[in-house]
């Protein structure tokens, strides 16, 4: 039976979600791979324990993360079961709806039925009674917005979740959708999008800015690129990585010469730092306090320990920052 290190909360750095009361540690844990049923149900608790040990405390799901749809919340659940449970109250549990989940035109998207349903079909796949925080997955331009925000204050009033966040959303939708939320009087903390020293979306379509001027949390998935930004491309593309494997989130054709000279330019300065290209990767996104957490993928337990490092040094020059934008932009 787990019992959970007495030491986990001894060196976790933990950021508020904006104004809210929520804590979420610096690195937090996301099941999109190497949960679903195609998985080692074995490597999946190990990754847990490790993460809960080192004091990790949010852990990340949607409905549709797998494969199959809908399996990393089950095989969640299991891990909730049989080793989590008496920590139940210590643990951020996070899912989302917006993307195709189930056939027929109330499976997708951002409809008061969709959410709903979904979220009440989330809840029995991980055995629970609320999740901590729900999220609308992306913005739909048909639904009126109006309805996707009434849902997710919605679930929270019902008691399915806690607080409201907002996944891929703009900085324009994001200030209207804010408005509607507080008319609502819905506790909406946080939102989820794409960040890393490669992808500067959210700089470039106003999100960062306005959570920042919302006092809004932000939590940013594939901040290592799809693991472009690691080690694991400075000599070329390995036979064995996922590239050549499976190929469906980083493609080939993105990892150019080009891309991979730049590569290896952040690696250099990383190596100066005294970090792995990895660790100053999520450190960058940390470091100037707007973002909440990093969302961490792994694949076995020694990747949570190397990420979690980067919570050590978050400062950087103006020398430093200008030079990975020359490398990066």
């Amino acid at each position: 039976m787990y019992i959970a290190s007495s030491s986990r909360y001894g060196s976790m750095t933990y950021n508020r979600c904006g104004n809210s009361g929520l804590l979420l540690p610096g690195v937090s844990l996301g099941l999109w791979h190497n949960f679903g049923d195609t998985a080692n149900f074995e490597n999946m608790k190990q990754l847990c324990f490790t993460a809960f040990d080192n004091g990790i405390t949010h852990f990340d799901l949607a409905n549709n993360y797998g494969p199959q749809p809908g399996s990393a919340e089950k095989n969640f659940g299991r891990i909730l079961k049989e080793d989590f449970h008496p920590y139940r109250d210590e643990l951020i549990i996070s899912t989302k709806a917006g993307y195709t989940m189930w056939d027929g035109p109330y499976g997708d998207w951002g409809s008061r039925k969709y959410l709903l349903a979904s979220l009440d079909q989330s809840l029995s796949r991980m055995g629970l009674d609320y999740v901590d925080i729900y999220y609308h997955h992306r913005m739909d331009p048909n639904t009126p917005l109006e309805e996707t925000m009434g849902a997710l204050a919605t679930a929270v009033s019902s008691g399915k979740a806690l607080y409201a966040g907002l996944s891929n959303y703009n900085g324009e939708t994001l200030e209207k959708a804010t408005a509607i939320l507080n008319e609502l009087h819905c506790p909406f903390a946080i939102n989820q999008n794409r960040y890393s020293v490669f992808d500067r979306t959210i700089e470039n379509n106003g999100l960062k800015e306005t959570a920042a001027k919302l006092n809004k949390g932000i939590i940013a998935f594939s901040p290592l690129a799809q693991g472009m930004l690691t080690d694991r491309y400075l000599n070329g593309i390995p036979a064995d990585s996922r590239v050549k494997t499976d190929g469906r989130f980083l493609k080939e054709s993105a990892l150019t010469e080009e891309r991979l000279n730049q590569i290896r330019a952040l690696n250099d300065i990383a190596a100066e730092r005294g970090q792995t290209l990895a660790e100053m990767a999520l450190s960058w996104i940390l470091k100037d306090g707007i973002v909440t957490s990093v969302l961490i993928g792994a694949s076995k337990p020694s990747q949570i320990l190397d990420n979690i490092k980067a919570l050590g040094n978050t400062t950087f020059s103006a020398e430093e920052l200008k030079r990975i934008d020359e490398i990066a932009l």
